[in-house]
């Protein structure tokens, strides 16, 4: 190699360096389908570049974040259900204030209960697999749930919370994150069921600890009182509103 070109290419690898994140903030979204997102994606959706957010990507590594931001899941359904979820309002918003790289492990599966969620099962283990290949990258600074529509269904309110507790201390000790917060999120207002949910979802603190709840209150339907899935504005409040709370307990 000639001498001369040695000088651009150690200046062209310290831009690259400088341009490339050491070390990410990491967050865990995990639940049903409005975590997935189902909110109407836009054609300006897929042309917009996320400043600072990232995901981990199918093959466990941060790439540009990119709509839908559940794409990469491992557990997810058909990949034309996967539209606007929370995620994107919740990076952007955490990036824009720790002025931090934000990497996001989008792992959630429409019409999943809480049960198939609980230590042992595959969206258990793959939410702590995928969330462990994260950290390579940087630290977990949250988990964020979005999930109980098809527990109301199923009529399982009552044993909602215990259950809940059960699965956020065995995700918490498998990823070594007992100082990590837990966020989680009414279901719609609307839906058959809400309003035992959600008051049990509100006394979530007293259950686990360093742990927290997000309202849906005001948040619209994407089509109507026998859908249970958020509109598109409704999932950038969410999203909105994960990352205050989120912000409150680190």
């Amino acid at each position: 190699m000639k001498k001369s070109l040695i000088p651009i290419l150690i200046a062209a690898l310290a831009i690259y360096s400088s341009c490339t994140p050491k070390e990410y903030d990491v967050y865990l979204l995990i639940g049903q389908s409005n975590m997935a997102g189902r909110g109407t994606l836009t054609e300006d959706d897929f042309n917009t570049t996320i400043e600072g957010v990232f995901l981990l990507d199918s093959l466990d590594r941060p790439v540009a974040a990119s709509h839908p931001y559940n794409q990469y899941s491992t557990i997810r359904k058909d990949m034309r259900l996967q539209q606007m979820g929370p995620g994107h309002a919740f990076g952007t918003k955490m990036h824009e204030i720790s002025r931090r790289p934000v990497l996001l492990v989008v792992n959630a599966r429409g019409g999943s209960e809480l049960d198939s969620w609980m230590p042992g099962s595959l969206h258990f283990n793959e939410a702590v697999r995928r969330t462990a290949e994260a950290e390579k990258y940087g630290k977990l600074k949250g988990i964020l749930w979005l999930q109980g529509c098809t527990d109301c269904d199923l009529g399982k309110t009552d044993s909602y919370m215990e259950r809940l507790a059960a699965m956020a201390e065995a995700l918490r000790d498998s990823l070594s994150a007992g100082d990590v917060p837990f966020v989680a999120g009414e279901v719609p207002h609307w839906w058959n069921g809400s309003s035992d949910f959600n008051k049990n979802i509100r006394n979530i603190s007293d259950r686990i600890p360093l742990s927290g709840w997000i309202s849906t209150e005001g948040c619209g339907m994407l089509k109507d009182e026998t859908d249970p899935h958020y509109d598109r504005n409704s999932q950038l409040v969410i999203g909105s509103r994960f990352a205050e709370r989120i912000l409150e307990l680190q």
